[in-house]
């Protein structure tokens, strides 16, 4: 659920509102589900469907009749993957991260109450793990997600932090809510945050964030390896985590 789900989308946002709902869902939906994730009139989303059908930016799947990304959302990904400059900052430490530790790296950032992975460089050791290019990821479980939170706007931290934990489907007691502040309070003095089995069983993971000028957060640096593997080497992976975070914050500074 997007933070500004509750709030008036103005009309000039609308159409944004439905082509970022079909881009974060993962699969393809039905214009009720859009309804349902948007809250806006069925006759609504229609009407903005059939505008970003005709741009290229949603399509509808020739069988179900769902919508999904259009071939002009793969051309920007595109665009950002390869001119974006924090990807063109992180990509060459992303890799010596990848070499020097043997172990996988990604890179995320928050977008409207979702943590989304940028980036994930596989090393050539096994590992099984839930993040991928392009999906979107918990937003307080797991060392990215905590290394975003704790360098967050403080409004922007208590809006994800009541949607985890107020709801009345939440799996999340209140408790655990004292504990995690408590801890992103701790991330935020020594600028990283750790974690392990809060995405996958048996991973570890270290995240450091990343901040563009004036000191703004812009994504976060992860390493993940199986815990067993990684047991022997925390202070190395954390170390090695924040210099490259440190350094690609340089470079997005200068």
């Amino acid at each position: 659920m997007s933070l500004n789900s509750a709030a008036p989308v103005a009309t000039s946002e609308r159409v944004l509102s439905v082509l970022a709902c079909i881009a974060r869902h993962g699969e393809a939906m039905s214009a009720r589900e859009v309804v349902e994730q948007t809250g806006l009139p069925l006759s609504t989303i229609y009407r903005h469907l059939a505008v970003l059908k005709k741009w290229g930016w949603v399509q509808e799947h020739a069988h179900s009749g769902l919508y999904e990304p259009g071939p002009l959302a793969v051309q920007l990904a595109h665009g950002f993957d390869q001119h974006s400059w924090l990807m063109q900052a992180a990509r060459g430490e992303i890799e010596q991260l990848v070499t020097r530790s043997g172990e996988s790296v990604g890179l995320l950032c928050y977008v409207d109450g979702q943590v989304i992975c940028l980036d994930m460089q596989e090393s050539q050791q096994a590992l099984r793990c839930s993040f991928a290019k392009g999906r979107a990821n918990s937003t307080v479980r797991g060392a990215s997600a905590k290394a975003l939170l704790a360098f967050l706007p403080e409004t922007t931290r208590q809006q994800l932090l009541d949607q985890n934990f107020l709801y009345t489907d939440s799996d999340l007691p209140q408790d655990d809510r004292v504990a995690l502040e408590q801890y992103l309070h701790l991330i935020h003095q020594q600028g990283y945050a750790t974690s392990e089995n809060e995405i996958d069983d048996g991973v570890w993971g270290v995240s450091a964030p990343i901040f563009s000028g004036k000191n703004q957060l812009i994504a976060t640096l992860s390493l993940m390896a199986p815990a067993q593997r990684a047991a022997a080497r925390y202070r190395e992976f954390i170390q090695m985590t924040l210099t490259a975070a440190h350094r690609i914050s340089r470079q997005l500074q200068e």
